[in-house]
């Protein structure tokens, strides 16, 4: 099969660095308040789509505050979601998430609350018991700025939740690569003024 061969424009090389930096920029200015703006109905989809395909009863996007000492919901598709965004902060020196970002490895752990490094701030807050998770970083703009992850949650209605499988960790790992792919070509257009009035 015939590979399209499109090689830089020699004048947009020049302005490669400008651009560069602008982006950085940009990533960095990105917190939990802004995030919700920038989901249109695609990314919203492509999140909850690889929440439900890895058998999550919730997931979260978690994105690091200005001060870079906490991670913030960023997005929540659970029930408790407007309690959570923007208002919880999980300290950066504690918790499995808070791992997750530092380590930028993915995590995958069933009956997580054995876990002596699960930090039970959330669950306090939420009332509720996470019994898996699973975790990677989430890459915006050429760095580590958060991490997705997902649970299962035991309830009254499902006391002992089945767990999640490595197929689930890619399914999560996927979703998370898909949304950074689509927010960073949504965040390259705004930058260089390019809208669908330019094509």
């Amino acid at each position: 099969m015939a590979r399209i061969n499109i090689l830089p424009e020699p004048a947009f090389l020049e302005l490669k660095p400008l651009l560069l930096t602008r982006l950085a920029h940009v990533g960095a200015s990105i917190h939990a308040e802004q995030f919700g703006t920038l989901l249109d109905p695609l990314i919203r989809a492509a999140l909850e789509q690889g929440f439900s395909g890895a058998g999550a009863h919730e997931g979260t996007v978690w994105l690091v505050d200005e001060t870079i000492e906490s991670l913030v919901p960023a997005y929540n598709s659970g029930a408790q979601a407007e309690r959570l965004v923007g208002k919880f902060k999980q300290p950066l020196n504690a918790g499995l998430i808070c791992m997750v970002f530092a380590s930028e490895q993915p995590f995958l752990e069933n009956e997580v609350w054995k876990n002596s490094r699960q930090s039970k701030q959330l669950d306090a807050f939420l009332r509720v018991q996470t019994c898996a998770m699973i975790a990677v970083p989430f890459y915006l703009l050429q760095a580590c700025r958060g991490v997705v992850s997902c649970v299962q949650l035991r309830t009254p209605a499902v006391p002992d939740p089945r767990g999640f499988g490595p197929e689930h960790l890619a399914s999560i790992q996927r979703a998370s690569a898909l949304v950074s792919r689509l927010l960073e070509y949504r965040l390259l257009s705004s930058t260089v003024g390019w809208t669908s009035e330019c094509l």
